[in-house]
């Protein structure tokens, strides 16, 4: 290189590095998976609630219970697209969008689905059902497990390594017993 910090002959590598700011010349600025995770763990993301068949929150010892995940207006849901600071990102327009990577319904009851994609739905095709074998007042809940892309000027989409795991927001749902009796007119 001449003084003035130009080439003066053919390019020739000496290597690659892992600390691209440890190379000779000048740093440019940008966006780093470190940066990126940052973001990812900053966002917003939108905290799971719970609907509950049979409506009104009370069910019955015996009766199927279903259970379906929805998404409050606040925060970042599946599939929203967070639009990171510029300032944090060196400038660079850096999107980020939520995945559903998994999500656990806590039937109060000491037991859970077990990780499960299914947000579940409503009787009669719902797939998340629970049947209480004892009355009681209980706390549900569906916790998200939240994976993510992100893309750095409409880029392509690329994973982010990791996930965040938010606590749905609970439900208070209590089982009775019902009991039949004979009647006489």
């Amino acid at each position: 290189m001449n003084a003035a910090g130009a080439p003066t002959g053919p390019w020739v590598q000496y290597g690659s590095t892992c600390f691209p700011e440890d190379a000779p010349g000048p740093v440019r600025p940008r966006v780093t998976m470190a940066m990126v995770l940052a973001a990812f763990h900053d966002t917003d993301f939108a905290r799971p609630t719970l609907d509950v068949q049979p409506r009104g929150n009370v069910t019955l010892v015996t009766l199927p219970t279903y259970f379906q995940t929805s998404w409050p207006q606040g925060g970042y849901q599946p599939g929203e697209i967070d639009q990171v600071d510029p300032a944090r990102m060196a400038g660079f327009r850096v999107e980020i969008r939520p995945r559903v990577k998994s999500i656990t319904y806590d039937y109060g009851d000491g037991s859970t689905s077990g990780a499960t994609t299914s947000l579940g739905g409503p009787y009669p095709e719902g797939d998340i059902t629970r049947t209480y074998t004892r009355a009681g007042d209980f706390t549900v809940r569906a916790d998200v497990t939240y994976s993510g892309q992100f893309r750095v000027n409409g880029g392509q989409w690329i994973d982010i390594p990791g996930d965040v795991t938010i606590r749905g927001t609970p439900e208070d749902l209590t089982v009775k017993t019902a009991h039949a009796r004979l009647v006489s007119h």
